[in-house]
């Protein structure tokens, strides 16, 4: 009977360290997203139910991109992405470009929906025991996507998948009316190269509860690590205008915290929500506030 009590506990602690191992693999392979990256974006339609679907031009695009480590903790840790464009001068700039936020055990979700809309979804502990949730935001720290899963780690492959839905696509988003929620199968995985993110999407319409199949996409968008020294106008970037985006998160975090369902405004005054908080002049923390006001509908 000792015996048996000495091997209890025994068992409990190596349940526990297993745990805390895996988290830190977790923590490691998402920051290990981070860096500077020779990017390519592939997206191209493969298959559509309708027969008379006209199977649309894939779309291809490249640069150089900084991910920055905003926030690091054990339960939260903040990729903020930097895009440096060049002009046909060769005058370079940077983009505030898309941003991922990863919460461990996290039980609170905006899952889209449609038409700019986001419902509030709490769930429970039990349900996200060990996964991390990853919340992607829109240029202007706006919400985008959110879905929650589990890292794996095993024969030397390191990688998270996870469905979820999510408003068009920037490259679509001013071009396509044919359909409003876009389902993406979103896989980010390490490579010995850096990263890629593979997506199985479905583009879909949606109305009320009913759901029509458009087209489906595969994408594929890679990140391969080169020399910081590359991305310093990125780095630059950032340091003169952390504190701005931080006021900014700030704003959306307590707009998030009231655990609503949100339905954000697309143009005001004919203009989108980046283009004013991109503007030079804008600083001031009631300002960004009263900015944001003008978008939400909650």
């Amino acid at each position: 009977m000792k015996k048996i009590l000495f091997i209890i506990p025994f068992i409990f602690a190596c349940f526990s360290l297993h745990a805390q191992n895996k988290k830190e693999q977790d923590i490691n392979a998402i920051k290990n997203m981070c860096g500077c990256y020779e990017v390519n974006f592939a997206f191209a339609e493969t298959f559509s139910p309708t027969k008379d679907y006209k199977i649309h031009k894939p779309h291809n695009s490249s640069g150089l991109e900084w991910v920055e480590l905003v926030e690091n903790s054990d339960n939260k840790i903040v990729l903020q992405h930097l895009l440096i464009t060049e002009d046909s001068t060769g005058k370079k700039d940077i983009v505030k470009h898309w941003r991922q936020d990863w919460l461990y055990e996290n039980t609170d979700l905006y899952v889209y929906d449609k038409n700019n809309t986001w419902k509030y979804t709490k769930v429970s502990k039990q349900q996200v025991k060990g996964q991390w949730t990853q919340k992607v935001f829109q240029v202007d720290d706006s919400p985008r996507y959110e879905g929650s899963a589990t890292w794996v780690h095993f024969d030397n492959k390191h990688f998270w998948e996870n469905i979820t839905d999510s408003p068009l696509p920037r490259r679509e988003f001013t071009t396509r009316s044919d359909y409003n929620v876009l389902k993406r199968k979103n896989r980010h995985e390490l490579t010995n190269y850096g990263w890629v993110h593979e997506q199985d999407n479905d583009k879909i319409q949606r109305i009320q509860e009913s759901e029509k199949l458009i087209a489906q996409e595969k994408g594929i968008n890679t990140y391969k690590k080169v020399d910081k020294s590359r991305c310093e106008l990125a780095q630059q970037y950032w340091k003169q205008k952390k504190t701005f985006w931080a006021k900014v998160r700030t704003e959306w975090d307590t707009i998030f915290a009231k655990n609503k369902d949100l339905k954000l405004e697309k143009m005001v005054d004919k203009k989108p929500l980046f283009m004013y908080l991109f503007d030079a002049k804008v600083e001031e923390t009631a300002e960004i506030k009263k900015i944001i006001a003008q978008f939400v509908k909650q």
